[in-house]
């Protein structure tokens, strides 16, 4: 029964509002846009992450520019967003245009943070 105050602490703390309980073997998740999103919500999720986070990294000339399309753009964006949202699923919906992947999109020079 030692246990119990601690357990009871980390299920407070782990259904806290803005807390994370992170786990020693938590796994490194990225948003990308789901393949078979339109090019208007891809468009609509790419404003808005932008609105939200840095993008600069998407600018001609950075590392994630190219391939220069919306679906690459977008995936960046929303990324960019889902990780400084603290990669909770919810901040990876979008609209359900979005999916968390479990392997690294980053390519190239272009790294997913």
């Amino acid at each position: 029964m030692e246990n119990v105050p601690l357990l009871l602490i980390l299920l407070f703390l782990s259904l806290s509002p803005g807390r994370n309980l992170i786990m020693g073997n938590e796994q490194k998740t990225w948003c990308v846009a789901k393949p078979s999103s339109d090019q208007a919500t891809l468009l609509s999720n790419l404003n808005f992450a932008c609105s939200q986070v840095d993008c600069r990294i998407l600018q001609k000339g950075c590392p994630c520019f190219y391939p220069d399309n919306l679906m690459n753009h977008a995936s960046i964006a929303m990324n960019l967003y889902y990780q400084s949202k603290g990669r909770n699923h919810w901040n990876c919906d979008f609209r359900a245009s979005a999916l968390v992947s479990l392997t690294d999109p980053s390519y190239g020079n272009c790294i997913y943070a």
